[in-house]
C-alpha cells in the first residue's frame, strides 16, 4: 500500500503545533485518498500536546514520532538522516512540507538521500489514474502556476507554499491514529553548521494576522515607518514591510511580506507605498481586500487592489490614522 507522509517542524504556533501543520494535513489527506494509502505524520522531536487532537481531525492513520537528543533543536544533518532512516523503514510515495525556512535546507537534501523528484513553492499535489503525479507550483513570483508531472521515479517530496490549502478538518469523528514510535540511529551524525546566535520572535506571527498594514519605497525615511506602525495598531492590525525596507535595515525580516518572506492571507492588506512587484504580491495577493496608496496611478499594486488611493502616502497615512482612532 503506498502512503503520504507529512512532516512538520514544531516550536511555535498553539500548543506546539503551527498552523501550517493543519494546512499540510488537508493536502495530504486528499492525496492519500487518491492514492489510496495510508496518511503518515511523523514528528521529530517531542509529540506536541495537541498533536493526537489534531491528527484525528485530519484522518492520519499512524502518527509516528521520531525523538533523540539530536531533533530537540532544529538541526538540518540530523533532520535529513532521521528522514531518510525512516523513509527506509516506511516507503512513501510522498513526503509533504509545510514550506518554513527549516523545509527550504531539509525537502531538497531529503529528495537527493531518496533519489525522489523535489518541488518547492507547492499548491496542490494530484495523482491522476495513470500513476503518475501532478504537483501544482506557483511560478514566477506568485504570477501563475505551473504543473510538473514526474516520471521516471518513485516517489517525490514536496514544500507546500504557505497558506497555499485552507484546513479543511474531516466531517465527523473517525477512528484515533496509532501512536508509533520510530527508532533512529543519529550517533554518527554531526551537524556541519553551528548557530552563533538564533533571531527571536515573540508575540502573534505576522503570517497569522486578520489585518496587515505594509509600507515600502514610498516611505522617505525610517522615521516614517512608524505611521504605517500606528495605522497597523489602530486598525487592531500587525505591521508588515516590503523587501527594500528589509534589506535596507529599517525593519527586521520577521515583517517582510513576499517570495523571500511571509506569505499571508489577511482580510484586509494596506499597501503604502508598495509598487506591487510580483515577489511583493505573492505574499498578499491571497487578502480577501487589498487597500493601495501609491503616487503613481500606473503602479502595478492597483491591478490587484480593491480600493486604491492616488496620493502621497506620507500624506494619507495620517489621515488614516485619524480615521481609525475615531472609529
Amino acid at each position: 500500500m503506498t502512503s503520504s507522509v507529512v512532516v512538520c517542524t514544531w516550536g511555535e504556533g498553539r500548543d506546539g503545533v503551527p498552523s501550517e501543520s493543519e494546512e499540510v494535513l488537508t493536502l495530504g489527506r486528499k492525496v492519500s485518498t487518491s492514492l489510496e494509502g495510508d496518511l503518515n505524520w511523523l514528528v521529530l522531536g517531542p509529540l506536541p500536546n495537541r498533536a493526537v487532537e489534531v491528527a484525528g481531525s485530519y484522518g492520519v492513520t499512524n502518527l509516528d514520532r521520531a525523538d533523540d537528543p539530536k531533533l530537540a533543536d532544529f538541526q538540518p544533518d540530523p533532520w535529513v538522516e532521521a528522514l531518510a532512516q525512516y523513509c527506509a523503514q516506511h516507503p512513501t510515495r510522498v513526503v509533504l512540507f509545510g514550506q518554513t525556512f527549516d523545509a527550504r535546507l531539509v525537502a531538497p537534501r531529503l529528495a537527493g538521500r531518496l533519489g525522489a523528484g523535489v518541488v518547492m513553492n507547492g499548491v496542490g499535489v494530484d495523482a491522476p489514474d495513470d500513476g503518475r503525479l501532478q504537483i501544482t507550483a506557483s511560478a514566477y513570483g506568485g504570477d501563475t502556476r505551473v504543473v510538473y508531472e514526474l516520471s521516471g521515479v518513485e516517489s517525490c517530496v514536496v514544500s507546500v507554499l504557505a497558506n497555499a490549502v485552507l484546513p479543511e478538518p474531516r466531517a465527523g469523528e473517525g477512528p484515533e491514529p496509532t501512536l508509533r514510535e520510530i527508532q533512529v540511529d543519529l550517533s554518527g551524525v554531526e551537524e556541519r553548521i553551528r548557530t552563533i546566535e538564533r533571531a527571536q520572535t515573540e508575540g502573534p506571527r505576522l503570517e497569522d494576522a486578520e489585518i496587515i498594514v505594509s509600507g515600502g519605497r514610498g516611505l522617505s525615511a525610517p522615521a516614517d515607518y512608524e505611521l504605517v506602525e500606528q495605522l497597523a495598531k489602530a486598525l487592531g492590525g500587525m505591521a508588515g514591510a516590503s523587501r527594500p525596507l528589509v534589506d535596507d535595515g529599517w525593519v527586521d525580516s520577521s515583517r517582510q511580506v513576499g517570495l523571500t518572506g511571509k506569505i499571508t492571507r489577511p482580510a484586509l492588506y494596506v499597501a503604502a507605498g508598495i509598487s506591487g512587484a510580483s515577489q511583493h504580491m505573492a505574499g498578499c495577493s491571497a487578502a480577501k481586500t487589498i487597500v493601495a496608496i501609491n503616487r503613481d496611478a500606473d503602479a502595478a499594486i492597483f491591478r490587484y487592489a480593491r480600493y486604491g488611493i492616488v496620493g502621497d502616502c506620507l500624506e494619507i497615512l495620517p489621515e488614516l490614522i485619524r480615521a481609525a482612532k475615531a472609529r
